[in-house]
């Protein structure tokens, strides 16, 4: 197998997150070589590309975690980058909706979270104003965010690395190499894919739903393991389309790590419903009845897989259900939109989420950024990552700058 020449810096994984470290590294050290390595033939093929294209606005993370801090900026951040590079955006806002009186506590501390988060704009609502932003929505309450958007991550992520490698040429990005070993040597690291051996001095893991895999290759003692949810949408049909104007989300259910079903209008003029969340046999399945044997028995023989089941046996069963019931489904859509029939729906993709589960079957981690050696890990970046982007970039970037000091070569 070819070896390649020795990189400065190689970064795993082509997603957003990937990229925008990419990008923000090569940036900084404009003079140092790097490469991208990714194992589909596409970038941003797994999370990224099939998440539901929200510009975050940060309202729901806790004060002062990195989940807040970088979706804040980064979403900021990601809006100029959208506007300077002609990216497909829309800052439209969103409306949050209590439909009953037991959800108007949350509905508060959103709020208060949105307020200590300076959330620009946010306000109450009444369920009369609703109607001004979202005319077939009811509610008895709610909070307008103004600075939710809605944009194209795989144009973003695209041009992220497009303006990389347009700062170094000895930089490069390599799709369809998938990454099977890492092997430590005296001062630098081999990066062993399908296809070739890539040297490098430090290395950046950006990998997403094999984001504890890699970690092990390369020698992270890590008690945790990441457990993928699918999520299934649908969309509306072109003629139930007017009946959701921008972003409508429920009062999301505190003990569980998901936002529920909500509407989203996309960029590309599509309208989608969902996502619903249920474990997936398939880290990388998109299909209702995909199957890995491997990544089923990483799952289910792991204590903190049965703890979070046990913890949310009735929660688990109903997203089951609405998986397999548009009847079902259009039940729950119906709590925020009444007017919605069977005959407005119908069926859309799906995406997965990988969250790295913590032993007691906790996911409410914050992003997760952990140094080994001459690497850098990125464990958990699980929603708002792709918001975050940009930020999350910066800040791996100043922990490698701390970590491996890194400086502009000579």
């Amino acid at each position: 197998m070819s070896v390649s020449k020795r990189f400065d810096v190689a970064i795993i994984g082509g997603g957003i997150v990937g990229a925008a470290t990419f990008y923000k590294m090569q940036k900084r050290f404009p003079s140092l070589s790097m490469v991208l390595i990714e194992k589909e033939d596409l970038l941003a093929d797994h999370q990224t590309g099939h998440n539901s294209g929200v510009i975050h606005s940060g309202l729901y993370y806790k004060p002062g975690s990195l989940k807040a801090k970088n979706c804040v900026e980064g979403r900021r951040e990601l809006v100029e980058f959208c506007k300077t590079y002609e990216i497909p955006h829309d800052v439209c806002g969103k409306v949050v909706v209590a439909t009953d009186k037991e959800e108007l506590p949350y509905l508060d501390k959103i709020f208060e979270t949105g307020l200590k988060n300076e959330i620009e704009g946010i306000r109450k609502i009444t369920g009369e104003e609703i109607k001004e932003y979202e005319p077939f929505v009811e509610g008895i309450a709610g909070i307008h965010v103004p600075c939710t958007g809605i944009v194209d991550f795989r144009a973003a992520t695209a041009k992220m690395v497009e303006l990389a490698l347009e700062l170094n040429p000895e930089s490069e990005l390599r799709l369809g190499h998938e990454v099977f070993d890492v092997r430590k040597k005296d001062g630098y690291s081999e990066v062993l894919t399908d296809k070739k051996v890539f040297e490098a001095n430090h290395l950046v893991f950006c990998a997403g739903l094999q984001a504890d895999r890699l970690a092990r290759k390369d020698g992270v003692q890590l008690k945790e393991k990441v457990v993928g949810f699918r999520g299934d949408y649908y969309e509306l049909t072109e003629e139930a389309k007017h009946k959701v104007k921008n972003l409508i989300y429920p009062v999301p259910n505190p003990a569980f790590p998901f936002l529920g079903v909500h509407f989203t209008r996309m960029t590309n003029g599509e309208t989608e419903c969902g996502p619903n969340a249920v474990f997936t046999f398939k880290r990388e399945g998109y299909g209702k009845t995909d199957f890995s044997f491997k990544d089923t028995w990483d799952a289910l023989t792991y204590k903190g897989t049965w703890k979070l089941f046990f913890s949310n046996i009735s929660f688990g069963i109903n997203e089951y259900r609405r998986a397999f019931s548009k009847k079902l489904f259009l039940k729950t859509l119906q709590r925020m939109v009444p007017s919605l029939t069977m005959d407005d729906l119908k069926p859309g993709r799906s995406g997965v989420r990988a969250l790295l589960l913590r032993e007691d079957g906790d996911t409410r981690d914050d992003f997760r950024i952990e140094y080994h050696g001459n690497s850098i890990h990125v464990l958990n970046a699980p929603s708002p990552a792709a918001t975050a982007s940009l930020a999350i970039g910066s800040y791996v970037t100043e922990k490698a700058v701390e970590h491996f000091g890194l400086v502009e070569a000579k």
